[in-house]
């Protein structure tokens, strides 16, 4: 696809890949699984004629939409006998990305993790008008459903979306704060500096996929979280250090123990509190924390 002589077609799905990528993985939660639906949408997409295609974008968004949804009602049935909690797979991002307030508010694990509890139709049509603002029209044609329905699926899926996330989101500089903060306290084994910026209601929850020790169910308040987290330092063993970076667009610390990648830590802040941490352990899904992934939301 990188042939100088390209045609059309080919130059089109290039202008959009980092577009379509990051429909499928917010649909997916999976980077991998992202990528196989964009092959199977090239292969679609050059069979398309062209001459008939009024939007290419649109027409591109329709096809991956509608691999990706296929795709989704099969791991649904996957993941209903996953170990423990299924997280998102983290993507290291480039730093801007935070800039773009609403991709990274979008693309947190905080979110994602949310969008696991709806349908695939519902994710579909939440991911196309709540994250890319796609039209009703255009929403419909990709779900082939009527105008209608998808305007009542958008609006029950975005209901069910806000009743469980954060009111105030934190500002990019808010959440650094915290994490710092987070960060601090935990490699210093700090126990009061854990708990002045963790909040009351804080959740933990951890995703090993039966590979790596994790937490079956989520933990909550924050004397149980330290706890937790503290037991599993002391059963590793070694030594603990936290890395800074930029996870799904928001600060994150990608964890080492003795110099090995352990796992990739993301953050929920809230009023400079840390409500929400997501912490993925599962080997399988540690891939994309080594160099960035390209997202966009254009």
């Amino acid at each position: 696809m990188n042939d100088h002589t390209a045609d059309p077609a080919t130059e089109a799905f290039v202008a959009h890949r980092d577009l379509l990528f990051t429909v499928a993985y917010e649909m997916l939660g999976s980077a991998a699984d992202a990528e196989d639906v964009l092959q199977e949408a090239w292969l679609r997409w050059v069979e398309v004629d062209q001459a008939q295609v009024r939007d290419q974008r649109a027409f591109l968004v329709r096809i991956t939409t509608r691999q990706a949804l296929n795709r989704l009602r099969t791991l649904k049935r996957r993941r209903e006998a996953y170990v423990g909690p299924w997280l998102p797979e983290p993507l290291l991002t480039a730093p801007d990305v935070a800039e773009d307030v609403e991709l990274a508010e979008n693309l947190s694990l905080a979110l994602m993790f949310i969008l696991e509890t709806l349908s695939p139709t519902e994710r579909a049509v939440f991911v196309l008008r709540e994250v890319f603002d796609f039209g009703y029209d255009e929403i419909a044609a990709a779900i082939d459903k009527s105008t209608a329905a998808a305007r009542q699926i958008a609006h029950r899926a975005r209901r069910h979306v806000d009743a469980r996330r954060p009111r105030t989101p934190a500002s990019p500089e808010e959440a650094r704060a915290a994490l710092e903060s987070f960060q601090s306290a935990l490699v210093t084994g700090d126990l009061q500096g854990l708990l002045d910026v963790l909040a009351p209601d804080v959740v933990f929850v951890s995703d090993g996929g039966g590979l790596r020790l994790a937490a079956l169910r989520p933990v909550v308040g924050p004397d149980k979280v330290i706890r937790y987290m503290a037991g599993s330092v002391d059963k590793a063993g070694g030594v603990l250090t936290g890395e800074s970076t930029t996870v799904n667009g928001n600060p994150g610390l990608v964890l080492r123990l003795d110099g090995v990648i352990d796992g990739v830590l993301a953050f929920r802040v809230e009023n400079a509190r840390v409500t929400g941490l997501y912490y993925v352990r599962n080997p399988e899904k540690l891939s994309r924390v080594e160099s960035e992934t390209s997202v966009a939301s254009r």
